[in-house]
């Protein structure tokens, strides 16, 4: 699979659908919300006291979405390799984002760590280098969400659970979760300490 140019990528799916859902790539609002009930699932009922990185953050859709189920952490920062989705997300939330490329980049450290649909334009390679740097910056647990099986396309990354359960070991991962079936050709991962 070729490296894609995220930004020209999600400045094309911003200029057609503007500031939605659909200008982060997803399908729809409805298949949005599914995924961060999920991920949502996978942390702690109280996230009260716990920090929290959403890496790929886009808009900071997660964000508004803890807002509305009343599951603010104690911290919760937004990092996005795009400036674009950086300033938006500062200008939507005032929140400060953090402008990193988690592929490369020394991240924060954080109790939790999710990420919902920045893996699935990245390389191979690049998952997971990724994957890697988000479990070591975590200090309880990196929960992501990615394409699952086994197509082959130009444009999106899938993963197979082969794949996800050899980057967990290289990590020395001490429990993995999964859950699938809410979305054709979706899986949601936790990897925890």
């Amino acid at each position: 699979m070729p490296r894609i140019n995220d930004k020209l990528f999600y400045s094309n799916a911003i200029k057609k659908h503007g500031l939605t859902p659909k200008g982060v790539c997803w399908l729809s609002h409805t298949h949005q919300t599914l995924r961060f009930d999920i991920i949502l699932s996978f942390l702690p009922k109280d996230i009260s006291s716990s920090s929290l990185v959403d890496i790929g953050c886009g808009f900071g859709d997660f964000y508004r979405y803890l807002q509305i189920q009343r599951k603010l952490p104690i911290s919760y920062t937004p990092i996005d390799n795009i400036q674009q989705m950086c300033d938006i997300t500062q200008q939507n939330f005032k929140i400060r984002a953090l402008k990193l490329d988690a592929t490369k980049d020394k991240l924060p450290n954080s109790d939790y760590y999710i990420c919902s649909g920045a893996l699935n334009i990245l390389t191979p390679f690049e998952v997971v280098l990724f994957i890697q740097n988000c479990y070591r910056s975590s200090k309880k647990a990196f929960i992501f969400n990615t394409l699952y099986g086994n197509k082959k396309s130009e444009t999106y990354n899938y993963m197979k659970k082969e794949d996800i359960r050899d980057i967990a070991t290289s990590l020395n991962v001490k429990k993995i979760v999964y859950e699938q079936n809410y979305l054709d050709n979706d899986i949601t991962v936790g990897f925890y300490r």
